[in-house]
């Protein structure tokens, strides 16, 4: 078992060997994990649950040498290297984002259009002076969803080229966190994917930060993953989660 973001903290640590029955759930490994860990019960309701690397619902049966995460909603290891994509693609990092160089890259001349997004690290939070952010993910899992994602948009939006790279560990103020770069003969399909992807990816896609404050250090909020993902059901009866990010 993995745990990540707030769900390490709570637990105490990254993983967990764990053995199980023949034939048990996804929802029964959650409710014994729940035992072991009082401190992530509450949580359950509002996780998402990983098995291989792809969602799945609590009612999966397990076998002998899977792999089961638990993924806190995302706030949003193997890193790609930056070859040019000749359709779509995706990277993960940990040095500085160059948005210039990325978007030199992929611009070509039957563009009509290059729509590119830039995830900033700000100052501030909720009235509360943000000192850096530290940003997490399941990164086999969060680059095979980047991939995926990339490669809807091409089919969705008909667009030319698509373009995901996101940052992880330590971010300064000011500094790139995530980028997309979408290019298309025409304005409006750039858009609509710039969008949809940006969306989707702070929805599904499993990468967590983690914002300091002078005062302390709390995991972001997170929208709550979508029903399908989710499986549409609670977890063992377990009550909604309230809060995600109690300081630490």
């Amino acid at each position: 078992m993995l745990f990540f973001g707030v769900l390490k903290d709570s637990a105490g640590r990254e993983e967990e060997f764990l053995e199980i029955p023949d034939g048990s759930t996804i929802g029964e490994v959650a409710s014994q994990c729940a035992r072991k860990f009082p401190g992530i019960s509450g949580l359950l309701p509002s996780l998402a649950i990983a098995v291989n690397q792809e969602y799945a619902p609590p009612e999966t049966k397990l076998k002998d040498g899977d792999e089961v995460a638990f993924l806190p909603p995302v706030s949003g290891g193997l890193s790609g290297k930056k070859n040019q994509p000749t359709t779509a693609g995706a990277v993960i990092v940990r040095e500085r984002i160059d948005t210039h160089a990325t978007l030199a890259r992929l611009r070509h001349p039957e563009d009509g259009a290059v729509v590119l997004f830039e995830g900033i690290v700000r100052n501030h939070t909720r009235n509360r002076r943000t000192l850096y952010l530290d940003y997490e993910a399941y990164e086999e899992m969060a680059l095979k969803k980047m991939h995926a994602l990339a490669r809807e948009a091409l089919e969705k939006f008909q667009v030319r080229d698509v373009w995901l790279e996101h940052r992880l560990g330590r971010l300064e103020i000011g500094e790139t966190s995530v980028l997309i770069v979408v290019a298309s003969a025409h304005r409006a399909a750039a858009f609509d994917a710039s969008r949809w992807l940006i969306d989707t990816l702070k929805k599904t896609v499993p990468i967590w930060k983690k914002e300091y404050f002078e005062d302390g250090a709390v995991w972001a909020d997170g929208e709550s993953f979508p029903e399908e993902i989710r499986g549409g059901k609670e977890i063992s009866g377990v009550a909604a989660a309230s809060n995600l990010s109690k300081p630490k």
